[in-house]
């Protein structure tokens, strides 16, 4: 009898988690997802773990046993301080957590101009935060997310990968940290950094525990995760250079395949490596937000539908909730535009459509005038998906393919990283910790 295979995915988002377990042709066998219930900042890792643990739950006992390998991915930047058991030693601070403005103002003699560390909510200024709070532990570990519900299944400390660390001052580039980060004033960090495997990599077989627990073969691999972000890419099938999603949030985030690595932090662009590829990406301040502030979803879903998609409106809008924009046009105090606001909805609504489309359009231009590969198809995600025509009137303004993702769940993407990533499996699972 053939054994099959499965591979389990998890993904940690803002307000959930969940799971997808696909088989070796990428087809979806079980998913499973759970909410995170309210809780004060001192029990969110423990939140975490319960959610984790639920998930592995749902999932039926005779698939858990098919699976291979497993990889997780969390919100970028949400990091937490543990010891030497892995024990949390302070609350996760959270992606958005912005209280590390000081240490991003020590931090700016030392890294490059404009690198991607010098924000509030970098991985690396709120591990400085930590520093400048507390008494960091001689032998503990400043874990991501992803990296440390990793460690609660294969049980070992101090790894992370590529894409969570990015954020860390991690240079994707040359493989390694870079010097101005392992010498001084930083030698009381040193230590606490973790080391960087490539996303899919195995790190380490399920701890026997978690296999007996949850009735896991004991040869099943955790492997080192990615961010949520890059785990939704992943899942929409782009593999192209010149491919690339956009997601209609509140926000508009453009992420592109490219041939060429793009890093631009004035328009606060910069790139993860996929493979022999770079992932470029920027996100704009306007978005699906502005839409929500004027309509409800019935109206969008009801007026768009009385839109003449192929007529350019006349209107000319930034649709911003609040002033300042960096990409594709880098002013902080760039002011919201959204008059003339006509009588008739319909005609409002057409523009705040059309002027949405002209800034996505201009922020594949800004990627490709930095040097990315030109745009040849775009995949939609987000809420703002759903809108057909909206989405006529972007492909008028990109000029390019329009297409649906495979998959719009990120924890699908992880799913295929688990699947991928025994392509880098090693006779003796990673279990030593080096810079």
């Amino acid at each position: 009898m053939l054994m099959t295979y499965a591979y389990l995915g998890l993904d940690f988002g803002t307000s959930g988690a969940r799971a997808v377990v696909i088989d070796e042709a990428t087809q979806v066998r079980a998913e499973a997802r759970c909410t995170f219930t309210a809780t004060s900042p001192e029990n969110e890792a423990a939140v975490w773990q319960e959610v984790l643990f639920d998930l592995l739950g749902q999932i039926p006992v005779g698939i858990r046993r098919e699976i291979r390998s497993i990889a997780l991915d969390g919100t970028s930047a949400t990091v937490l301080l543990c010891d030497a058991s892995g024990h949390p030693l302070h609350p996760p601070l959270r992606y958005n957590d912005a209280r590390a403005v000081a240490q991003v103002e020590w931090l700016r003699p030392y890294a490059p101009p404009g690198h991607v560390v010098l924000s509030p909510t970098s991985s690396l200024a709120k591990l400085l935060w930590l520093g400048a709070t507390q008494t960091l532990p001689p032998s503990g570990y400043f874990l991501h997310q992803a990296d440390w519900l990793a460690f609660l299944l294969h049980g070992c400390l101090g790894f992370s990968d590529e894409h969570n660390s990015l954020k860390l001052g991690y240079d994707v580039g040359n493989g390694r940290y870079p010097d101005w980060l392992v010498a001084p004033p930083f030698q009381a960090l040193t230590p606490l950094l973790p080391r960087i495997l490539l996303p899919g990599t195995p790190v380490n077989h399920i701890q026997p525990a978690m296999a007996q627990r949850f009735n896991f073969d004991p040869e099943c691999q955790v492997c080192a995760g990615t961010t949520d972000s890059i785990a939704a890419f992943l899942a929409s099938g782009v593999t192209l250079p010149g491919e690339a999603v956009t997601s209609l949030g509140s926000t508009l985030v453009l992420k592109l395949l490219s041939q060429k690595r793009v890093d631009e932090a004035r328009y606060g662009i910069y790139s993860h490596r996929l493979g022999d590829l770079w992932l470029v990406g920027g996100a704009s301040n306007a978005g699906a937000a502005v839409l929500q502030r004027f309509f409800s979803a019935m109206q969008l879903e009801t007026l768009s539908l009385q839109i003449a998609a192929d007529q350019e409106s006349p209107l000319d809008y930034y649709p911003l909730l609040r002033p300042g924009e960096r990409f594709p046009v880098a002013d902080p105090a760039l002011q919201p535009r959204l008059k003339p606001q006509p009588s008739d909805p319909v005609a409002f609504l057409h523009g705040l459509l059309e002027s949405l489309a002209r800034i996505e359009a201009q922020g594949y231009q800004r990627l490709m005038e930095l040097g990315a590969t030109p745009l040849q198809r775009v995949y939609t995600a987000g809420g703002g998906a759903v809108n057909q025509v909206w989405t006529q009137i972007r492909a008028r303004h990109l000029g390019v393919p329009m297409a649906q993702p495979a998959q719009t769940e990120a924890a699908y993407g992880a799913a295929l990283l688990a699947l991928w990533g025994p392509a880098h499996r090693v006779e003796n699972p990673v279990q030593d910790r080096r810079l």
